[in-house]
């Protein structure tokens, strides 16, 4: 796989600098209000087409059963706010949309402070961080702001008003399928379901937006990719109640992609047992991108793969994040903004992922085909003047040859030599041509076939 191919020249400008590219495409996408329904998410989806237009939206009406849940009511929000006694807008949902708690119901009122004081939210512990609150499954209104705010309000009459919808409609994801020479698939996911966050929503489409483009560049694709933006949970239990058959039957591998632009830390978190090319593939980029990086267990679980590595689902799903949810102070508050992630965080997750997908891809098992060591002369495979580097090339042959028994694959032959597992597959490649090496099977649970 070429891992220089472009990454994309449609809209924002990913070839020469995708770090930069990805923190202007969540710039833009900063300011909109998204939630697990409604208009934001498709604003934010006819961004993401611009980027890649094969994107196709679905939509599901509210109502409709899907597994043990049922698709909540759509709801949209124009604005939000609270009038202090003294006639100052206090709290502003089109300064910071966090101000109004998700999925609040209609409001406009007068209160006083007593009665207002039960549905306003805030951090005692981060007092000048506005948090981040939803109620998507009980109907309530709420305003969320800081605790410095909260403690200076005074007594009197509060002007208050959300100005929301929450009525039958639909919920909507997208999907991006790229094929490849294979119909089997690796699976990427990323949710769309948050409003103003960096870390948090917005790093986990752009870098997926970024990935999709350097895939569809590739000259080619061993196997086919599909990808989508959903809603987090429900989203994931919506797809799955209408693609479950087909993903069981075709997914090889797939990583659910969050908290990916900070430049604080590397993560992963494994598949619900571990063990899976995913697994495999995400430590084996880290260990080449990062060295160092934070274990996880899937009992520290807490986006989508909740949903996609359950019993009677049990998909391949495992993630490589920079800082992971719910392990940094500025997760679910506005401090969580722009400033958080970087154009250098975005640019080494999404060097991460792509790391563990060019493993996927790589990935290979293979037989010696003759006992000994063969005669690489005999097939000019040998350079016939000794240098460092070509003594470097041949010890590469030979060690894959070494260990080309049928049982061990070819990323599990990297992780022992301690090298990438895609600059051992043209090796492996050219000692397949020569007759060396026999594919007994493609290394991820398929079957053999002519390349």
């Amino acid at each position: 796989m070429d891992s220089s191919a472009a990454i994309g020249t449609a809209g924002l400008d990913f070839q020469g600098n995708p770090g930069a590219a990805m923190h202007a495409l969540a710039t833009e996408l900063y300011p909109i209000c998204r939630s697990i329904t409604g208009n934001g998410v498709r604003q934010t989806l006819e961004i993401l087409r611009r980027e890649l237009p094969g994107l196709k939206n679905f939509e599901v009406p509210s109502g409709t059963p899907v597994f043990d849940w049922t698709v909540p009511p759509e709801w949209n929000i124009r604005d939000g706010y609270i009038i202090a006694p003294d006639g100052k807008k206090i709290v502003d949902f089109q300064k910071h949309n966090l101000h109004v708690v998700g999925y609040s119901t209609p409001i406009d009122t007068t209160l006083s402070l007593e009665e207002l004081k039960p549905h306003l939210y805030s951090l005692p512990e981060q007092p000048d961080a506005i948090p981040y609150m939803t109620s998507y499954y009980k109907e309530r209104w709420g305003f969320c702001l800081t605790h410095e705010q909260l403690q200076s309000l005074q007594p009197g009459q509060y002007k208050v008003k959300i100005d929301s919808t929450l009525a039958p409609g639909s919920l909507t994801y997208a999907e991006l399928l790229i094929p490849g020479e294979e119909p089997r698939e690796v699976f990427i996911s990323t949710y769309v379901c948050h409003p103003s966050m960096g870390n948090n929503e917005l790093s986990g489409p752009v870098v997926t937006t970024a990935l999709a483009k350097w895939l569809m560049a590739l000259p080619r694709r061993r196997y086919s990719y599909r990808i989508v933006f959903i809603p987090e949970t429900i989203g994931s239990i919506v797809y799955l109640s209408r693609n479950l058959a087909t993903l069981k039957q075709r997914v090889v591998a797939g990583f659910n992609v969050t908290c990916i632009g900070d430049d604080r830390a590397y993560s992963y978190l494994p598949t619900r047992l571990g063990g899976t090319l995913s697994d495999r593939a995400a430590l084996h980029a880290l260990q080449q991108q990062a060295g160092d990086f934070k274990r996880y267990s899937y009992l520290d679980r807490g986006s989508d793969e909740r949903q996609y590595c359950s019993p009677g689902a049990d998909l391949p799903m495992a993630s490589i994040m920079r800082s992971k949810y719910a392990m940094y102070p500025e997760y679910h508050t506005s401090k969580d903004d722009l400033s958080f992630i970087t154009p250098s965080g975005l640019g080494g997750g999404f060097e991460a992922l792509r790391k563990a997908v060019m493993a996927v891809e790589a990935n290979a098992t293979f037989q010696a085909t003759t006992p000994g060591e063969p005669n690489l002369g005999k097939r000019g495979l040998y350079p016939t003047l000794s240098t460092k580097d070509t003594a470097r090339q041949v010890r590469s042959m030979m060690n894959v040859l070494a260990y080309a028994d049928g049982a061990h694959d070819l990323l599990a032959v990297a992780d022992m030599l301690e090298v990438p597992v895609w600059d051992l597959a043209p090796i492996a490649a050219t000692l397949e041509q020569h007759g060396l090496l026999k594919r007994l099977e493609d290394g991820n649970g398929g079957p053999v076939h002519a390349r």
